[in-house]
C-alpha cells in the first residue's frame, strides 16, 4: 500500500508555507490540536520555532508521532512528561528524537 504525500499550504507567523505530509499526519496534528484548542497554524507554528536542525515536515511527523506513542503506552509517560498540559513542541521534538537516537547526528543523504 502506498501513502500519498500531500502538500498544503499554511501560514505560520504571518508568512505562507507549504508543508508535505501524509494524511495520517495531517489528521493527527488536526486532532492535537483540536484537543488542546489551538489552531493548526498556531500549533505548527510552535513546532517550527522549537524544531531542532530538521526541516519542518520531519519535524511535525516526530511531534505527531510522540504525542500518540505518550497516549498508548504507559512508559513512554516520561518520554514527554504526560499530564493536563501539552508540552511544548520543542520538547516533544527533542525527547522523540532522543528515543530515536537522532539527537547530535547529522540527517542521512
Amino acid at each position: 500500500m502506498q501513502s500519498a504525500i500531500v502538500k498544503r499550504s499554511i501560514v505560520i507567523a504571518g508568512h505562507k508555507t507549504s508543508v508535505s505530509l501524509e494524511d495520517a499526519f495531517w489528521n493527527g496534528l488536526r486532532e492535537i490540536g483540536r484537543s488542546h484548542q489551538k489552531t493548526l497554524s498556531a500549533l505548527v507554528g510552535e513546532i517550527d520555532v522549537q524544531r531542532p536542525h530538521t526541516n519542518l515536515s520531519s519535524a511535525i511527523r516526530l511531534f505527531v508521532l510522540g504525542h500518540f506513542r505518550a497516549q498508548i503506552s504507559p512508559a513512554s509517560t516520561d518520554f514527554i512528561g504526560v499530564g493536563t498540559e501539552m508540552p511544548p513542541a520543542g520538547e516533544v521534538l527533542r525527547q522523540s528524537q532522543q528515543v530515536n537516537g537522532k539527537i547530535g547526528e547529522q540527517p542521512e543523504r
